[in-house]
């Protein structure tokens, strides 16, 4: 066998060798580019079935140069094509504009889905907050400084004339810029209010769920005590059309925030045939993925708290928008959607 080796050597060249197989290099090298660039609905179906050839033709060069000894900058050529060639041929194909699209088009509404029992429960939980205080203020208007801050009310509690709660939702007789900036301050207090318990909200979801349940009732509170107040005066409709505008897409986040968080808590407690750890992990998965988009639904909330309700002062229009914001959300979330293989 070494005589054989030593006659065969010689006839064996680097140039030889580059000659007869760079050609397919090339050509998997502009096919990955391509790849790279635009993706696998760029490719024509003839490139689509030349790629795994040309694949294993490059992984078949890069044998040979390893077992010849072929000079290194040729074998660390094909070494790094040949790694190109398997993340891009076996591993993941889409570009960072697709998984963008992906999230938003599939991954985020499924996994809003997925906790929508969970939902269910949160929102009544709110619910509850809210019924509670506004039975309480509605009987004993005393309550309301309870649940508050008289810095924050600035003047809207039990004691202000109707026609002075009012001229606070932007459309009144005697409307002022004070009165106006005032109600500004407990709507700006109201959403910084809310986005925080959100956040803690999911963040407090590893203690079974507890904490994030009440957290979630201590949201309705503010809501229901300020809701009685105006309802006392007459002006519950009214002060509905003032919310209504942001605090469809606001509330909803909020009881998405505490789904997440209770999805959590809910898999400690009854992990099934999985061990705490594993179902706590699957479970954050999809939790998190609910959080990236209850972010921004606060953020488009803001927009709306910011702009459309200080600009539209219509009380059935901004009923209007708050609807079609609401039905947009369910929408979104929970119309089924066929999902398009890529």
């Amino acid at each position: 066998m070494t005589p054989a080796r030593a006659v065969d050597a010689p006839s064996f060249s680097t140039s030889r060798f580059r000659a007869e197989r760079e050609a397919d290099w090339i050509a998997f090298d502009l096919l990955l580019t391509k790849l790279e660039k635009k993706g696998a609905k760029a490719l024509t179906s003839d490139e689509l079935l030349q790629l795994p050839l040309l694949y294993r033709a490059t992984l078949s060069s890069l044998s040979i140069a390893r077992a010849t000894s072929l000079d290194k900058a040729l074998l660390g050529h094909l070494e790094a094509l040949s790694i190109r060639g398997y993340f891009l041929v076996y591993g993941v194909r889409e570009s960072r504009l697709n998984r963008l699209r992906r999230f938003f088009l599939y991954d985020w509404p499924a996994a809003v889905r997925a906790v929508w029992k969970e939902t269910i429960v949160i929102a009544l939980i709110i619910i509850l907050g809210a019924l509670t205080s506004y039975s309480l203020v509605a009987n004993n208007p005393e309550w309301y400084f309870n649940f508050v801050p008289e810095e924050m009310s600035g003047g809207r509690d039990p004691r202000a004339t109707a026609e002075y709660l009012q001229s606070t939702l932007g459309h009144g007789k005697e409307a002022d810029d004070d009165a106006e900036s005032g109600l500004h301050v407990f709507a700006t207090y109201l959403f910084t209010h809310n986005s925080q318990v959100s956040i803690l909200s999911f963040a407090l979801g590893f203690a079974f769920g507890v904490p994030t349940m009440m957290l979630e009732y201590y949201q309705g509170i503010g809501l229901g005590a300020m809701l009685a107040v105006f309802a006392g005066k007459g002006l519950g409709f009214d002060f509905g059309g003032w919310l209504f505008i942001h605090g469809t897409t606001e509330l909803f986040a909020a009881a998405l925030s505490g789904a997440a968080g209770l999805r959590i808590g809910t898999a400690v407690v009854f992990p099934g045939a999985r061990g705490r750890l594993q179902a706590a992990s699957e479970a954050g998965r999809t939790a998190g993925k609910v959080m990236v988009g209850v972010i921004l639904m606060l953020l488009v909330a803001g927009l709306l708290e910011g702009f459309g309700r200080q600009l539209i002062t219509d009380t059935m229009l901004r009923y209007g928008i708050g609807t079609l914001m609401l039905a947009f959300w369910l929408a979104y979330y929970y119309v089924p959607r066929r999902q398009d293989v890529t």
